[in-house]
This record gives structure tokens, sequence and C-alpha cells, in this order.
């Protein structure tokens, strides 16, 4: 088989980019004019699929990551506790901040992060110290499980509507951690 033309090679690469045969057509070299129906030429090619292919598959390859633990990250975040990274109540403190200046707590304190489990750490998307206390917050509860909620839409052989999906081992049995059908009926009621 022989090699592909430089130009192909380029315009495969630029597929690769972003996936528009038209706009790789283009970067690649081609007359804007014709773009389109040389891209679409180009992408019926047996020697640039495979190298679309073989280039989609390298890229894959390079992520370091599955959908699995995609999945799995969503979960972390979708059924966190804020409960396992502060402790609240009615009792306050006295704190003297970096730049010498006291500030009162309000009886938050966070827990000391060598008590955090893994996924409450991975829930959390932010900590400061601010004039009034400690500031903490956690990632987007409810987009979280709405994007699993779609994932599991998309995917063949989805769970049907209302399928009960456990929470992650990890998660607090606390009355604010529900089954994801529960979160999502909650959720889908606010619209």
């Amino acid at each position: 088989m022989a090699a592909m033309t430089s130009k192909r090679e380029r315009f495969v690469q630029e597929y690769l980019v972003d996936g528009n045969a038209k706009q790789a057509a283009i970067r690649a070299g081609y007359s804007a004019k014709s773009a389109e129906v040389e891209g679409c030429r180009l992408l019926r090619d047996a020697k640039v699929a495979a190298a679309i292919a073989a280039g989609q598959a390298k890229a894959a390859d390079q992520l370091s990551f599955t959908k699995a633990q995609v999945i799995e990250e969503l979960r972390r975040i979708g059924f966190a506790d804020i409960r396992k990274a502060v402790k609240w109540g009615p009792k306050q403190h006295l704190r003297e901040m970096v730049d010498g200046t006291i500030v009162v707590s309000s009886g938050v304190t966070l827990i000391d992060s060598s008590e955090i489990d893994d996924a409450t750490a991975a829930a959390i998307s932010e900590i400061s110290n601010t004039r009034d206390g400690v500031k903490i917050k956690l990632h987007d509860k409810k987009g979280c499980l709405l994007e699993l909620k779609r994932m599991f839409d998309e995917a063949e052989g989805a769970p049907p509507s209302g399928a009960e999906i456990e929470p992650p081992a990890e998660a607090h049995s606390g009355s604010n951690v529900v089954h994801f059908s529960q979160a999502l009926k909650r959720f889908e009621s606010r619209d």
C-alpha cells in the first residue's frame, strides 16, 4: 500500500483536532470552495479512514481515565455529605489569621484533612479562610446527578426511569443521602 500524501496526512491530523471534515480540509490546504465535498471524500478513503481510526485509538489510550472512573467521580460528588468535612454548632471560637487579625468563628470548623475520606475530599471544590471564618464549597451535586442521569439515558441498556442506583459504599447513611432515583425525582420536580 502506498503512503498517503503529506496533504492527506495533514487532513488526518486536522480532523483529529475537532472532527470537522470541512474545516480539516481547509486547514490542510484544500480549497475552501470544495472543502466540504473533499472532506467527505477523504473520510471515505480507506487509508485516511485507517489513519483517523489509529489516531483516535492513540488519543483514547492517552486518556488517563475510563468511563467507569468518570461515573465513580460523579457519584462521589453527587452523594457527598458535608458533615464529613465540617462540624458546626452554637460554640464560637477566636482564631488569629495570618495577617494578625482576630476572627470570630461561628462554630463552624473543618475536620482535619487526615480524617476526611477520599470521596469527601474529591467533592470539595474550595476551602479558604475569610474575614468571616472558614469557607468550604462542594462541587455541584445536582449537576453531577443530572450528568449521571444523562449518561445512563444515552448508554445502551440504560436503566429504566426510576431504577435504583446505590450510593457509593463510603456514603454516609444520614438523611441527606438518598438513592439516585429519589434525588432525581426531587430535582426534576423543581423544574
